[in-house]
């Protein structure tokens, strides 16, 4: 799970543009032991947008904000292996196809059972129409969209907003080799 929330704060789109989710999924929440569910429309990310000016000095987070439709996360944590289906999951994925859908990251773990993988929707030149993120453990299942224009280089401002945790991306950076 912490693996899946970091890529989502990392990556961060889509149930409201035209993800369906299966209705299985749905009644998960009946079946784990602990359920996330957030739902922030265009409407909800406007009005959130008025309070992050107060922290927001460069105005990052509005900018950000502005560009997106929606941010959709359902995450489940059950108490046993096999409480929902991988059928149900496989049809979720089966939405994100070319040319519209890239599939960027696509982790399979046989020891562990565990699959992530993150969709990104092609936009405009230097943007990304929406990014999905899926991660599929044996006892837990998230799946995170956010919908709307984005900006790579805004998706840090993401970090402590709505709950998402605060990204340190210096650490992410690659080493540069020293030219001599």
């Amino acid at each position: 799970m912490r693996i899946a929330m970091m890529m989502v704060a990392a990556f961060v789109p889509l149930w409201g543009q035209e993800i369906k989710l299966p209705a299985n999924l749905d009644a998960l929440s009946a079946k784990a032991v602990e359920s996330v569910d957030v739902t922030l429309d265009g409407s909800m990310l406007r009005l959130a947008a008025r309070f992050a000016d107060k922290d927001d000095n460069n105005g990052d987070v509005k900018k950000l904000l502005a560009g997106l439709n929606g941010i959709y996360v359902r995450s489940y944590q059950f108490a046993a292996e096999g409480e929902y289906d991988k059928a149900d999951v496989d049809a979720v994925r089966a939405q994100f196809q070319a040319p519209t859908w890239a599939r960027v990251v696509g982790v399979r773990s046989k020891r562990h059972g565990d699959d992530v993988d993150v969709y990104f929707k092609t936009a405009s030149s230097g943007t990304l129409g929406g990014i999905v993120v899926i991660s599929a453990e044996p006892r837990e299942l998230t799946i995170v969209n956010i919908a709307g224009t984005i900006d790579p280089a805004q998706l840090s401002h993401l970090g402590g907003q709505f709950h998402i945790p605060m990204l340190d991306l210096t650490a992410c950076k690659l080493p540069r080799k020293e030219m001599h």
